[in-house]
């Protein structure tokens, strides 16, 4: 088992302060990325949108903001972020999910009186946006390079066939799955939690082929973290729902993988690898790691436990390595040439530059 740590190569993502939205810096937030050619699609955890970045000489540029409630339906729109946790992109379509977690208020005014930031504590708030799984054609303009998002469009390789931008079915309190996940002896004890203090919380997405795979942050069951399958179809125009898989065709099916007491913050799909990258589960500083399952999950038809495939590659943050309460890996994604990115919340002083722009890390990766 690898406990190495690579030193990375650094590459530059150049947002536009203009675009920032008000007292928030993108750059300092980032939750998740997805390449698509030469751009980058990247969320933040405050938003309700898309920032897209293009590679140039000077690292990431071109900074361009795309707000998801004009793909798809939001039942708190633009007002309430989704909590954006995982991106993917397969088959000309970028996948989205939202943490589906609760939210416990932080205490951090420190111009409150500490009765009221006491009080803050015990406030848990339930999010609507956050209940989010879609979606959105992402296609290439074959004169300018540029990968645009549609509402919907023809399928580049079948005109006769539509591509369309499409939400998991979900109400104001729940998403389909969230119901499902209700009474699943695992899982279900968690719902009620807030993510960050082992409760539910879904970082990362990864598709392949038919099969959606959700990375969960939380819970983390003595010291086993947990993959969750599904599989979608769409209903009508703009609606998803769960397709039933396995063999007792259920909505979704477990896979639980021994990470050493890490929750999963992001998965990638590397060709017929799937890529973790795994960290604390609470909110607290800890070693971040990279690990491998070779070959990905076997579409087999039980609930699959995982401990002798599963390879730790590299450790990516070593606690206590920075200033505390920094250098949250959360995104990740595979670069052409086969090398890893990754990007940060709550990056440290030095990955910073200005009050726009912030450094990436690009690992290599053997596994290709």
């Amino acid at each position: 088992m690898a406990t190495t740590k690579q030193k990375p190569d650094k590459i530059l993502l150049q947002f536009d302060e203009s675009l920032n939205a008000k007292d928030t810096k993108i750059c300092s937030e980032l939750s998740s990325v997805v390449r698509t050619g030469d751009y980058l699609w990247l969320a933040f955890d405050e938003g309700a949108s898309l920032e897209r970045l293009k590679k140039t000489s000077e690292g990431f540029t071109e900074h361009a903001s795309f707000s998801l409630h004009e793909f798809i339906s939001l039942p708190e729109g633009n007002e309430e972020e989704i909590d954006i946790e995982g991106l993917a992109y397969y088959n000309h379509y970028l996948w989205l999910i939202g943490s589906h977690s609760l939210k416990r208020d932080k205490p951090d005014k420190r111009s409150e009186p500490t009765k009221k930031r006491i009080k803050r504590l015990a406030q848990i708030e339930k999010e609507a946006n956050r209940y989010t799984l879609a979606r959105i054609p992402t296609l290439q303009d074959p004169d300018t390079g540029e990968y645009k998002l549609y509402k919907s469009c023809p399928h580049p390789d079948h005109p006769d066939q539509l591509l369309t931008a499409a939400k998991l079915k979900a109400g104001k309190k729940y998403s389909q799955l969230s119901k499902a996940l209700r009474k699943d002896p695992h899982v279900a004890p968690f719902m009620h939690i807030p993510g960050k203090e082992n409760g539910f919380d879904i970082e990362g997405i990864a598709v392949m082929d038919e099969r959606i795979f959700l990375g969960l942050r939380g819970p983390v069951l003595r010291g086993w973290s947990i993959i969750l399958e599904i599989a979608v179809k769409e209903t009508k125009k703009g609606k998803l729902k769960l397709r039933k898989i396995g063999k007792k065709k259920s909505k979704y099916r477990k896979h639980f993988f021994d990470l050493h007491g890490m929750g999963i913050r992001e998965l990638t799909v590397a060709h017929d690898d799937i890529l973790i990258l795994a960290g604390p589960t609470m909110d607290c500083d800890g070693t971040i790691a990279m690990y491998r399952l070779k070959n990905g999950i076997k579409d087999r038809k039980e609930t699959l436990t995982y401990h002798n495939y599963i390879e730790r590659m590299f450790d990516v943050v070593i606690s206590y390595e920075t200033e505390y309460g920094t250098e949250k890996a959360e995104g990740l994604t595979l670069m052409e040439d086969g090398q890893l990115l990754i990007v940060y919340d709550a990056p440290a002083e030095e990955r910073k530059q200005g009050q726009s722009h912030t450094y990436a890390d690009i690992f290599s990766y053997d596994g290709l």
